[in-house]
This record gives structure tokens, sequence and C-alpha cells, in this order.
């Protein structure tokens, strides 16, 4: 149960989907005897000060297995546009009645549940209407998260008309400081170099050997840990640094 503003939901939204371009199926691949999906909820499981996690897949056939590994593990969902992805957020948070919002996508196994707890300790103490540890980035790829109030996902939901603000959810917010007050979550250091997301096989490989190594010996691994592994193993970061992130409306 979350020790913040009791009397509101504090949930985590999971953006998932099978229909990657670069790698499909990516977020029911096994890491561990598990699917990244699984993983990623588990993560978050963990994280305090969160109330609710409910996935946030589209009607389209092929996440039907989205639907069936939710159910399977009694994980809340909810399935809705495959294109206006806002309005597919807009609607979970409205289902499960969510005041304070996490956004969080599904190719994020590493997710580090310490660092959003933190940040959703910061974002009810602060003054600031979004959130988020990417707006300058100091975090690894893959650790990243956003925090926002139902009431200005709903501004966005109705106000936003581009497409690419339909599709991302979050422009809409963080490209109008002139209406949303914003703050950045920094970590001490810029560790950004580092990619731990996955969009690519090449991504896939690099954490299928960061839980090959870790996730035995610690189920809920955290950023030190894998800092500590990648100190002990240099070469690793070789595996994926020519990836390129995709950029709005590729």
């Amino acid at each position: 149960m979350s020790s913040i503003a009791p009397d509101k939901t504090t949930a985590v939204i999971i953006q998932a989907r099978l229909g990657s371009t670069r790698l499909p199926g990516k977020v029911l691949k096994e890491l561990c005897g598990k699917p990244i999906l699984w993983h990623v909820w588990n993560r978050l499981s963990h994280s305090q000060n969160v109330d609710e996690i409910i996935v946030a897949t589209t009607i389209l056939p092929e996440d039907n297995s989205i639907q069936s590994f939710c159910e399977e593990y009694k994980i809340p969902f909810y399935r809705g546009s495959s294109n206006d992805v806002l309005r597919r957020y807009y609607e979970a948070a409205k289902k499960i009645n969510a005041q304070t919002i996490i956004r969080v996508t599904a190719d994020c196994p590493v997710i580090d549940p310490t660092i959003i707890g933190k940040m959703i300790e910061t974002y009810h103490l602060g003054k600031a209407d979004y959130l988020s540890n990417c707006i300058t980035r100091t975090f690894p790829r893959g650790l990243d998260a956003e925090i926002f109030s139902f009431s200005v996902l709903e501004r966005a939901h109705f106000e936003a008309v581009l497409p690419y603000e339909r599709e991302h959810v979050t422009p809409f917010i963080y490209q109008r400081p002139e209406l949303f007050t914003q703050k950045n979550f920094s970590n001490t250091e810029d560790i950004s170099f580092h990619r731990w997301t996955v969009d690519t096989e090449e991504d896939y490989e690099l954490i299928k050997f960061i839980y090959d190594s870790l996730y035995h010996k610690k189920e809920i691994f955290l950023l030190d840990d894998i800092l500590c592994l990648f100190r002990d193993r240099p070469e690793l970061i070789k595996l994926n640094q020519h990836i390129e992130q995709k950029k709005l409306g590729d």
C-alpha cells in the first residue's frame, strides 16, 4: 500500500504490445524462464508508494497473447486503441480510478523499483505537474519513468491533436512548459550512456546476459548491481552501443 496520499490511487500503467517493428513479440520473450512483461510487472510490484499496476495493451488480435498472459498471472489489464495510445492510457487510468499515474513501457525489464518509489515520493512532495527522469537524461535508457496526475492526462487527452502526441502519450505535456510545470529527477552522476531497454536483438542479448548473471543471486537486482557487473565486464557496453533510439513520429 502507498504511504502517500492514501485516499488517492497511485498507479503504474505499463504500455505493452507485441507489434514491435524491430523485435516483434519482444515483451513476451523470456528472461530466466519468465516473459519480459512479467519481470517489468514483478519489479514494479516491489516499488513503494504504488497502489495499482495495470497493463495497457491494444485490441489487435496479435495482443490476445498479452491478455492471456495477464489473465494467467492475474495482472489487471486494459485493451484499447493501437494507434491512439494517449486514449488507451486515459481509459486505462479511468478504469482503475488512478489519480497519480506512472508511465512505464514493457520493454524495460531492469526498471528499478527503488528509483520509482523515490520518484513518486518526490512528485508528491514537489510542485510539478510532470516529473520525469528523462527530461535531461542521467539514468540509463531503460530506467525511464514519467509521473503526472489524472487531470494532466485528461487535459492532454482532450486537447492533443497531432498524431505523434496521440501515439506517444506525453509529448503534449512535456513540450508545453507554459501549461505544465516540469521537474527532472536526476541521478548523482550521468550514466545515460548505458542502454538497458529492449528494442533490438542486440538489446535482448545484453539484457539476457544481465539476467543470467544477476537474477538467480538476487531476484530484484538494482541499478548498483548492474553497474557492478559492467565494471567487471566493461566490454558489455559494446553489445548494443550502436543502437539508436527511434525518434518521435518514427
